[in-house]
C-alpha cells in the first residue's frame, strides 16, 4: 500500500517526494486502535524498510505482489526517529536520518552521534545526512511572534493533561494558562524552538544549526490563523537563506 500510494503521488508530481519511514504508529494508542495499527511482538521494522525499499527499486519482481505504480521510482527513503534505534537503524543501512526534535528533543545529541559515527555507505548515500525538526514560530516583532506561539504550547500542554482537541486560540498571558508543571514539561518537548521577529529568529536558528550541524532542517508550527501561520513560514523560509 505505502509503495503504491507514493508511487503514485511520484507519478503524477514527479521528485517533490520523501518518503519517512518509523516504527511507531503515529499517533495515540486509541487512534491506532482504530485504524487497526499495532505494535508487533517481534520487531520487524529493519526487514519491513528493506521491503518498501525493494518495492520502489528495481528488483521487486521477487515479491508475488506486483506494485503499481511504485516500482522503479526509487523514492528516497529516510529513517524517522526521537530515539537511538533509529539512529543505529539509518546507519547501518546507510540511509538519511530525521530526528524529530521539534517534540521529543531529549535524545538528539547522542543520536546524531551515533548516526554519524557508525554510518554505513550504500548505493542510496555516501555519507551520513540528518534532518532536525523545529518549531519556529515568526512574526514582524518578537512581541507578535510571542504571541502566536502561545497556541502551540497550549495545544502541548493540553497533551500533557490528556485534553486533545483543536488547534487553540492564542493568549497574551500563558504563564496564567498553564499550571508551572505542566509549562515544564512542554518547555522541555519544545526545547527545539526559535521564535521572534527575522532578526531574532535568525540568531536563535542560527544558535541551533551550529550545534546540532544538521544538513537539513524541517520547520513545524501550530499557529491558529492560518494567513499568520503563512507569514511564519515565509519569514522562516527568508531567515534560513540568510544563514
Amino acid at each position: 500500500m505505502v509503495a503504491e500510494q507514493f508511487g503514485t503521488l511520484a507519478a503524477i508530481y514527479g521528485d517533490r517526494f520523501d518518503l519517512g519511514l518509523g516504527r511507531a504508529p503515529g499517533t495515540d494508542m486509541g487512534t491506532a486502535q482504530a485504524l487497526r495499527r499495532h505494535m508487533a511482538n517481534g520487531d520487524t521494522f529493519p526487514q519491513d524498510v528493506q521491503e518498501i525499499m525493494a518495492y520502489l527499486g528495481n528488483t521487486a519482481d521477487q515479491y508475488p505482489v506486483k506494485e503499481i505504480p511504485g516500482k522503479n521510482s526509487n523514492i528516497p527513503v529516510w529513517i524517522l526517529g526521537s530515539s537511538l534505534y533509529g539512529a543505529q537503524l539509518a546507519a547501518y543501512l546507510g540511509l538519511p536520518y530525521a530526528f524529530a526534535s521539534h517534540f521529543a528533543p531529549d535524545y538528539i545529541e547522542v543520536a546524531l552521534a551515533v548516526y554519524r559515527e557508525q554510518f554505513q555507505p550504500s548505493e542510496s548515500l555516501h555519507e551520513p545526512y540528518a534532518m532536525i525538526g523545529i518549531n519556529a514560530w515568526a512574526a514582524e516583532t518578537d512581541e507578535e511572534a510571542q504571541y502566536i506561539s502561545s497556541s502551540h504550547k497550549i495545544a502541548f500542554s493540553n497533551i500533557v493533561t490528556n485534553n486533545r482537541g483543536k488547534t487553540p486560540r492564542p493568549v497574551e498571558n500563558i504563564h496564567e494558562r498553564i499550571a508551572p508543571n505542566v509549562m515544564s514539561q512542554v518547555s522541555r518537548m519544545l526545547a527545539i524552538s526559535a521564535c521572534g521577529g527575522p532578526d531574532t529568529l535568525r540568531h536563535e536558528l542560527g544558535k541551533l544549526i551550529t550545534r546540532f550541524a544538521p544538513d537539513e532542517v524541517i520547520i513545524t508550527n501550530m499557529v491558529h490563523d492560518p494567513i499568520k501561520r503563512m507569514r511564519s513560514f515565509e519569514i522562516t523560509a527568508n531567515v534560513l537563506k540568510s544563514i
